[in-house]
C-alpha cells in the first residue's frame, strides 16, 4: 500500500493528539470545549438544544425504561468508558435526551448549506445507497446500534412493509426510541443487547444495518459484530454499514486542534480508521462489498451474505 503525504501527516497529528489527551485536565478541557461547540452550533441553526432537553427531562420515563431494559445485561468494558463528552458515555439520560440535537448539530456542516437539513440529507443518502445496492425487498430488518431510533425510523420509511427491530446497549436511548416510535405510530421492536451478542435467532433477517456505530467500536468488537450479522442474516441477505470515511479529504486535512476535539469524544477513532472493512467482510463470508461515498465525509458499505 502506498502511504500518501496526507496520511503521514494525519498519522503524526493523531499521535500528538493522543499525547495531549493522555493528560486528564487537557482531555477534560477538550471534551467540554467540543460539547459547548456542538450546543452553540445547534442553537445557531435553529435547533433548540436546551429546550429539547428540558421537555424530555420533564417527562416520567420509568415505564419506558422498564419496558425496554434487560436488567441482567452485562455491559462490555469498551462501552462503559466516556463517549461524546459524557463521563457515563451512552449510559445516561442526558446522553439520550441530547442525541437528536447533537446529530443535527454535528451533521449540519457536511454540506455547504450548514443548516438542519444536513442530518436528514445524510440519512437519506444512505437510504439511496441501500436501495441501489440491495436486490431484494427485505421483510425483516435489524438496526444495530439504533440509539434513539433516528436510523431505525429511516429504515422503516424506505421499507414500510418490513418488520424492523432496533438493538442498542443503552436502555436510556431505547426508552427515547420507544417514545419517539409511539409519537410517530412506528411499529418497531426494541431490544436491549450488545450488537455482537444479540441473542436473536439465526437467519432471522433479510437486511442488517449499522448506521454511525462502527466509529465507536474497538477493532475486536467491530469484527465480532460483522460475524454476528452474518449469523443473523438469511442466505442471500445483506449487511449495510454507514459511517465516517477514513479516506475523506476532510479527515486527512483536519487541523490538529479540531482533531483533538473530535478524538476527545471518540475514544476508538484510531482503531476504526485503521480497520480494513473489506478484509473483515471477506473473512466473515460476505461478498466483496460495494462502497458508496454518500457524503463528503461518509461512506456506505454494503455486501451480501455468501
Amino acid at each position: 500500500m502506498t502511504v500518501t503525504t496526507s496520511q503521514t501527516k494525519i498519522g503524526i497529528a493523531s499521535r500528538l493528539v493522543n499525547g495531549v489527551l493522555a493528560i486528564a485536565p487537557l482531555a477534560n478541557f477538550a471534551k467540554n470545549r467540543a460539547r459547548n461547540m456542538m450546543i452553540k452550533r445547534a442553537e445557531s441553526i435553529g435547533v433548540p438544544w436546551r429546550e429539547n432537553v428540558r421537555q424530555l427531562s420533564d417527562r416520567d420515563w420509568s415505564e419506558d425504561l422498564t419496558a425496554v431494559e434487560n436488567p441482567d445485561l452485562e455491559y462490555p468494558a469498551y462501552y462503559t468508558t466516556s463517549f461524546h463528552a459524557y463521563d457515563e458515555g451512552n449510559l445516561s439520560w442526558k446522553a439520550a435526551w441530547e442525541v437528536e440535537s447533537a446529530s443535527r448539530a454535528v451533521h449540519a456542516q457536511i454540506w455547504s448549506s450548514g443548516d438542519v437539513s444536513g442530518d436528514p440529507m445524510l440519512r437519506q443518502s444512505y437510504s439511496q445507497a441501500i436501495l441501489e445496492n440491495i436486490a431484494i425487498a427485505p421483510h425483516n430488518i435489524l438496526d444495530l446500534g439504533c440509539g434513539a431510533g433516528m436510523s431505525t425510523f429511516e429504515l422503516q420509511n424506505i421499507y414500510p412493509q418490513a418488520q424492523v427491530t432496533g438493538v442498542d446497549l443503552s436502555p436510556y436511548f431505547l426508552a427515547v426510541a420507544k417514545y419517539r416510535g409511539q409519537q410517530n405510530n412506528q411499529n418497531v421492536r426494541w431490544v436491549h443487547a450488545a450488537a455482537e451478542t444479540t441473542g436473536l435467532p439465526d437467519a432471522s433477517f433479510d437486511f442488517v444495518s449499522a448506521c454511525l456505530m462502527f466509529h465507536e467500536l474497538p477493532t475486536d468488537a467491530a469484527e465480532a459484530i460483522i460475524k454476528e450479522a452474518h449469523r443473523l442474516l438469511r442466505p442471500g441477505g445483506y449487511l449495510g454499514i454507514m459511517d465516517m470515511n477514513p479516506q475523506s479529504e476532510i479527515f486527512l486535512k483536519m487541523p490538529p486542534y479540531i482533531l483533538t476535539l473530535l478524538k476527545s469524544t471518540e475514544p476508538y477513532l484510531d482503531q476504526y480508521f485503521a480497520l480494513d472493512m473489506e478484509q473483515v467482510f471477506t473473512k466473515e463470508r460476505f461478498t466483496t462489498p460495494s462502497i458508496t461515498i454518500n457524503s463528503p465525509r461518509h461512506r456506505a458499505i454494503i455486501a451480501q451474505k455468501l
